[in-house]
């Protein structure tokens, strides 16, 4: 059985409700899908998956949550991603560099991008939500 892990972080339940969509998006096909807040996360979560998700909304100037989210992507630049990925988020303002710069240092990583990361303007609007189902159903395969 395929196992899919969607590692999030959200501070007003945004980011979250896209991570819930990811895994309903993947849980129309025969895997195990964990959705994990990323300070429960560990580097065992991303090796032990067939494919991963990760979301996290822009924060600051355009950057990925600082205190949690950061760290843990950071973590990963040593880690062995060969495998599916996905990306999603949201945001307030700007015009998504943070996602663009996310889906680039992923890639520089080694991870293999299913599609563009999904971002949704505040809460996520039935259009990202769908988005994001398809997603998961792409990380599922």
């Amino acid at each position: 059985m395929k196992k899919i892990n969607i590692i999030y972080w959200s501070g007003t339940g945004n980011t979250e409700d896209m991570a819930n969509a990811v895994a309903e998006g993947a849980k129309d096909k025969d895997v195990e899908v964990n959705v994990i807040f990323v300070e429960d996360a560990q580097l065992s979560h991303i090796e032990e998956a067939d494919a991963v998700a990760l979301g996290c909304p822009s924060m600051g100037d355009e950057v990925l949550e600082e205190d949690a989210m950061e760290p843990f992507v950071e973590s990963l630049s040593s880690a062995n991603l060969n495998k599916p990925f996905a990306l999603f988020g949201s945001y307030d303002w700007g015009d998504g560099e943070w996602m663009r710069n996310w889906e680039k240092r992923m890639e520089e990583y080694g991870a293999k991008l299913v599609d563009k990361g999904v971002i949704a303007n505040n809460d996520p609007d039935d259009e990202a939500i769908e988005k994001c189902k398809e997603l998961g159903a792409k990380l599922a395969g």
